[in-house]
């Protein structure tokens, strides 16, 4: 068992506890770039260990009721089975070394795709938080189902979307939902999507179950944690972060030099925290001043008080004290 690989999943299982992304956008490249995998055999291995990840996040979400369960329901009916599709639409694609390469591509690009749509929601969300007290919205059907559909078969062909890009869709269609249950409901639907993608792989023979096993050791801790601390940590911040990892990982993908990763790498960081002290400033501004004094009733009342109880204590009486 390779010990690095286990504490690389650890790391990625505590994101996916935390805000119910990262799972395939972290591990699939993490796979690729840095120990070597195939592509294709980090793409099937990864939703393997997902399928087996993401029950343990999901059980401590529903446990705490912030799940979602129709959402759940109606993003299965369109995702599984275009999960499967994009499996088998792999097999179409070309030759082994053209599947390689059009994964490799296409994960980029999913990559992207996640990381675009996840600041967008993310910076936009700070009026949409607020509302904890908002009712659970109403289903739409057809949408969700159409949306979960697109989410199943990219992640089918590249393993990213089960968490990134269905957050975004529900970021979407439900803006009123809370935070909690948008990672509950998003961990939970995504145990029958990736179980579906690992299956389709494991049919066709890509599957390796060495490196499944080694990101299992590290992932299911690190999602048990993630999922007991998803209510306190700051979860704007792990998907700031995210959305760096994400970009710089696509574009490591697509062969781009170390000068251009590191370039956009800090282009974003600074992009980061120009939005963060504008936040900041917002909110002092926002922020109601603090009175420079107490009141005299606050100030007056308690000494009152006090001169009672001590004449009282001394024997004298009532009237003595307040004359």
């Amino acid at each position: 068992m390779d010990l690095v690989l286990t504490l690389a999943s650890f790391g990625v299982g505590i994101v996916v506890g935390l805000t119910g992304m990262g799972g395939g956008a972290l591990m699939t490249p993490i796979l690729v770039l840095v120990f070597g995998v195939p592509p294709m055999a980090a793409v099937s291995s990864d939703l393997a260990a997902s399928a087996v990840m993401k029950p343990f996040g999901g059980f401590v979400h529903a446990r705490r009721g912030t799940v979602h369960w129709p959402l759940v329901g109606w993003l299965c009916v369109g995702s599984v089975p275009s999960a499967f599709l994009g499996v088998f639409l792999l097999r179409l694609i070309g030759s082994d070394a053209v599947v390689q390469e059009a994964i490799r591509f296409a994960l980029a690009a999913a990559l992207v795709l996640a990381a675009a749509g996840l600041a967008v929601k993310t910076y936009g969300r700070r009026r949409k938080d607020g509302d904890s007290d908002a009712p659970p919205p109403r289903p739409r059907p057809l949408p969700t189902a159409l949306l979960g559909a697109v989410g199943g078969l990219v992640v089918g062909l590249t393993s990213v979307g089960s968490g990134s890009l269905i957050i975004v869709v529900l970021l979407v269609l439900y803006p009123t939902l809370r935070a909690n249950n948008l990672v509950g409901t998003d961990l939970v639907q995504a145990i029958p999507l990736v179980t579906a993608a690992a299956l389709g792989h494991a049919i066709l023979g890509d599957l390796r179950i060495d490196i499944a096993f080694t990101v299992l050791a590290g992932s299911v801790p690190g999602v048990l944690l993630g999922a007991r601390l998803s209510a306190r940590a700051p979860a704007m911040l792990i998907r700031s972060a995210l959305v760096v990892v994400l970009v710089a990982s696509a574009l490591k993908l697509v062969g781009l030099p170390n000068l251009v990763v590191v370039t956009a790498v800090a282009a974003l960081v600074l992009a980061g925290g120009v939005e963060a002290v504008r936040r900041r400033r917002a909110e002092n501004r926002s922020a109601p001043a603090e009175p420079s004094s107490r009141s005299w009733t606050s100030t007056t009342t308690p000494a009152v008080v006090n001169v009672q109880d001590r004449g009282i204590g001394a024997g004298r009486s009532r009237s003595e004290v307040s004359r």
